[in-house]
């Protein structure tokens, strides 16, 4: 088992390397210039977020795909993955974390309008479509199809699943003493609650959740943001000149060069906001919606979220925090750096940052769980769901009392796989994307 886990930190250490990072963020920019900078459609897209589509085909409406998909894409690469760039790559990370936002839109956008193009309908009137679709049916590229779903379902059960249990039962232990086995036995209970309802019940639940958690969130940052107001403008000065200038230690700063800025902040930016990866568009695919253009503008506002607005947030808390009170901030780093940020809102900043983390959390076992089936719904048909999901709930409760580093590390090696197969559907189909996007919008 040592043997194994040291080959996966090998593999981990080349499939996340500077050549993964530039075919994603290259695709990011293919796609937004050949499709002529589709990010302008924005606005449109926010106001479609919220239009019913009463005649298009579907099992779930566009906001409650949007919802679900934004649950399993929210997590803690929202809060402490910021705050891990900021530490490793200096303030110049959060620029180039917001550039794999603005420039991750278009890739977004593909993925979903191909999932939509796509998509079949089974015997029961059930939509299933995503990357393994548009390899199969675009590419005629079944093998392809066949490994993405088998790296989509081992990647769900570690990012998805037992990493993000172990962090809640962790939080829950840190700061409301609760023993794990019972945070863990608790977590199983409300995940099986809602997954086995199916799709709807977990798209209902996103429904709620999303919108909750991300305004209260937001909210607190402000509040910081408004304690720490004359540093507002001096923070995002700092933010765009260290982004193309080396910077020395000091001020509460770690030195960084503009390459170190770069690579984290585009690492951190793609873990935030997934596009690429190709797990979004599994649940875009189960939208009503009347053509692949009008869901794919909704699911395009995910990223535009997650990390133009959310990560966008957590970064200028910190960095006006760190400027306000460079003595009090230096030598923290990933969580205890947010964690002293929020503490500076006396009682009510722990219990935001610590609700913020909980909901994030929990929302991203429920997302994931529905990529995870369907990709082996492709795999072995509807015969696996059942066991499936109960083997979820399972992996709910081990993750919660037991520290697995090796899944960790698996699950970023499942989500880097899963990402080539996609990424060639994206740049080979991209005339198909071209053509839709002309023909519709």
């Amino acid at each position: 088992m040592d043997a194994f886990h040291a080959f996966i930190i090998w593999l981990n250490g080349h499939l996340w390397g500077a050549p993964m990072l530039l075919l994603l963020f290259g695709t990011h920019l293919f796609l937004s210039f050949r499709l002529r900078f589709i990010q302008r459609f924005i606005p449109r897209a926010i106001k479609l977020s919220f239009t019913k589509d009463p005649s298009g085909e579907g099992d779930v409406g566009h906001f409650a795909a949007l919802a679900t998909a934004l649950a399993a894409t929210i997590g803690t690469g929202n809060i402490v993955g910021v705050a891990t760039a900021l530490s490793l790559g200096g303030p110049g990370a959060m620029f180039w974390m917001w550039m794999t936002g603005v420039f991750g839109i278009a890739t977004k956008y593909s993925e979903a309008l191909l999932a939509v193009k796509y998509r079949v309908k089974t015997s029961d009137g059930t939509m299933l479509g995503g990357p393994m679709y548009a390899l199969e049916r675009g590419l005629n590229q079944r093998w392809l199809a066949i490994l993405f779903c088998i790296f989509t379902a081992l990647a769900a059960f570690g990012i998805g699943n037992m990493v993000q249990a172990n962090s809640l039962a962790t939080l829950t232990k840190d700061v409301f003493n609760i023993d794990p086995m019972i945070s863990g036995a608790l977590m199983a209970a409300l995940t099986a609650a809602v997954i086995l309802g199916g799709v709807q019940w977990i798209s209902n639940v996103c429904i709620f959740f999303v919108p909750f958690m991300s305004i209260f969130y937001i909210a607190g940052c402000t509040a910081i943001l408004v304690m720490n107001a004359e540093y507002f403008f001096p923070a995002i000065k700092l933010i765009l000149s260290d982004a193309f200038t080396p910077r020395a230690a000091g001020g509460g700063f770690i030195g960084a060069s503009v390459l170190m800025a770069a690579r984290y902040g585009i690492a951190r930016g793609l873990f935030s906001n997934e596009s690429g990866l190709g797990s979004a568009p599994i649940i875009a695919a189960a939208a009503k919606t009347t053509n692949p253009v009008r869901q794919a503008l909704v699911s395009s506002t995910g990223t535009f979220w997650d990390t133009v607005v959310l990560c966008a947030m957590t970064a200028l808390v910190l960095v006006t925090s760190i400027l306000k009170n460079p003595l009090g901030m230096e030598g923290l780093n990933g969580a205890k750096l947010t964690s002293a940020v929020f503490n500076q809102i006396p009682t009510l900043g722990p219990l935001i940052l610590n609700i913020g983390l909980l909901t994030f959390v929990f929302s991203t076992i429920l997302g994931w769980s529905y990529y995870g089936e369907r990709a082996m719904e492709y795999l072995l048909g509807k015969k696996s769901i059942l066991a499936y999901r109960v083997v979820w709930v399972i992996a709910v409760f081990v993750g919660s009392i037991t520290t697995l580093p090796l899944v960790w590390d698996l699950a970023d090696a499942m989500n880097a796989l899963m990402a080539i197969p996609n990424l060639i559907s994206l740049i080979l189909l991209s005339g198909v994307i071209a053509k839709e996007t002309q023909e519709h919008l």
